[in-house]
């Protein structure tokens, strides 16, 4: 069972990184920032408008590697202010409004002018 790397214009990307890799049933989705993938620009300066493009940006993720929304098992949050705390969950519950995945939510260790949340997650699929 080999890796494929995903690749889409849906989200930001890098040479340092892949944007997701799927190895059978899993996907995993590299950590996505509230970058808007048409702009190169930061969504907004508030953790909602921020949360919103990152978990919009792994969807996209998700979608290129054959999954969706209902097929993550965990998330991983990193909060550059964890004050932000609660619009994060304001925006998070929308994507996940029941049955939510596992999830941790940790601090930012690296300082990233303007960045306020950078999302990960992984999926199962069938």
């Amino acid at each position: 069972m080999g890796r494929q790397l995903i690749r889409t214009d849906r989200a930001p990307g890098s040479p340092l990184f892949s944007q997701g890799v799927r190895v059978g049933a899993h996907v995993h989705v590299s950590g996505m920032t509230g970058t808007d993938p048409a702009t190169g620009r930061l969504a907004g300066p508030t953790i909602q408008e921020q949360t919103r493009q990152a978990v919009a940006n792994c969807l996209a993720v998700l979608e290129a590697g054959g999954a969706g929304y209902d097929d993550v098992v965990e998330v991983g949050v990193l909060l550059a202010d964890p004050a932000d705390f609660a619009g994060l969950n304001e925006e998070y519950a929308r994507a996940f409004p029941t049955d939510p995945p596992t999830r941790y939510v940790a601090r930012l260790g690296v300082e990233l002018p303007g960045v306020l949340v950078s999302i990960r997650m992984t999926a199962m699929t069938s």
